[in-house]
């Protein structure tokens, strides 16, 4: 089992639950900077867990279609159901953002001056 998916099982809830946007914005001073940093994060973990997930179902993919073959494939069907009872990638981000387990930087300089 691979580091992320350690991680993602072990103690992140995959239900919504409601957030208090003052602790969100408290981290950077700003809600939306805040926002955009999870969204950039929840990204990263969607496409980590995306890669891993066609990996795993690239050595089951068969050139040839045969029916018997897609319903005996129970690894196969295994492997999807553990990847759907993962929680969103925006409550994993939102998560490790509240647990500063995101290092993020502002840059300085600004744009419009």
């Amino acid at each position: 089992m691979s580091k992320l998916k350690r991680s993602l099982t072990s103690s992140i809830n995959p239900w919504v639950e409601t957030r208090n946007t003052t602790d969100i914005k408290n981290r950077t001073g700003n809600l939306y900077e805040s926002i955009a940093i999870i969204a950039k994060r929840a990204n990263q973990i969607n496409i980590t867990v995306k890669e891993e997930l066609h990996s795993k179902l690239e050595e089951f993919a068969s050139h040839t279609d045969n029916l018997e073959e897609v319903h005996e494939n129970k690894e196969q069907i295994e492997i999807s159901r553990f990847y759907e009872r993962l929680a969103n990638s925006a409550i994993q981000a939102t998560n490790e953002f509240l647990d500063n387990k995101i290092y993020f930087r502002k840059n300085d300089d600004d744009l419009y001056s």
